[in-house]
């Protein structure tokens, strides 16, 4: 598929877009690149829906040159792609990191969504606080830090993996040592996700969590899980 730009302040967002009928935006998460939807882009084109996937701000084909990363701004950049399609309102299917987007874009502005499929989201900020930032800014420093995320990359395919993972690895190695996305993958990194957990409980679109039960990004999944479903939450 062509890469497609949108040109914002301090930068462009790629993506790109498939098939024709309501529309679906696919977001990854954080260190990953569009291409990781390449299973999903298929099926959902075969079911009669227009299927976007576009990269962060700072990753992938995206441009590393804005001033913020962080969640509010990327659910930003999440409403201005959906206006330059014209096509809302979306399904936002997001991965880690962008479930706490969906949520602020979906409460910033409800119209432009029709539902959220977010995947192994984060919704809050994980346990450890100051001490657990600070592992991880010293897991992606320089010069080991673009060799340890590919590696634990592999470690969040704990499941049944794609044929094509080695492959999509390499890949990820190869965007995140571009000029400057790895500076902006450190600076998403350290984002809080105090924004997104403030405002679930206003929430109105429909919403449907699905959290992977090996995923070695949160110590209980499944606690994980009930902690995020809408019944925990009044409203959400």
């Amino acid at each position: 598929m062509t890469t497609s730009y949108l040109p914002l302040d301090g930068g462009r967002i790629a993506y790109t877009v498939d098939g024709t009928g309501p529309l679906v935006l696919c977001l990854p998460g954080m260190g990953d690149v569009k291409e990781v939807f390449r299973f999903t882009v298929p099926a959902l084109t075969a079911a009669g829906y227009q299927v976007v996937c576009a990269d962060l701000r700072g990753h992938g084909e995206s441009d590393a040159t804005f001033d913020r990363y962080d969640d509010e701004t990327v659910a930003d950049d999440v409403l201005a792609l959906i206006d330059a399609l014209d096509g809302g309102p979306a399904v936002l299917v997001g991965n880690s990191l962008a479930g706490a987007v969906g949520a602020l874009a979906a409460v910033r502005r409800p119209s432009a969504l029709a539902g959220l499929v977010l995947l192994s989201p984060f919704l809050r900020d994980g346990a450890g606080g100051r001490l657990a930032r600070w592992v991880t800014a010293a897991a992606l420093a320089r010069p080991w830090g673009p060799r340890f995320w590919t590696s634990w990359y592999r470690r969040l395919n704990a499941g049944a993996q794609p044929v094509d993972l080695d492959r999509h690895r390499a890949a990820l190695h190869e965007a995140v040592t571009r000029p400057g996305h790895w500076r902006a993958l450190q600076r998403l990194a350290g984002t809080s996700h105090d924004p997104a957990t403030a405002v679930l409980d206003r929430v109105r679109v429909p919403a449907l969590l699905v959290q992977g039960a090996l995923d070695p990004d949160f110590r209980d999944p499944e606690a994980e899980a009930r902690w995020g479903r809408p019944s925990s939450v009044p409203r959400w």
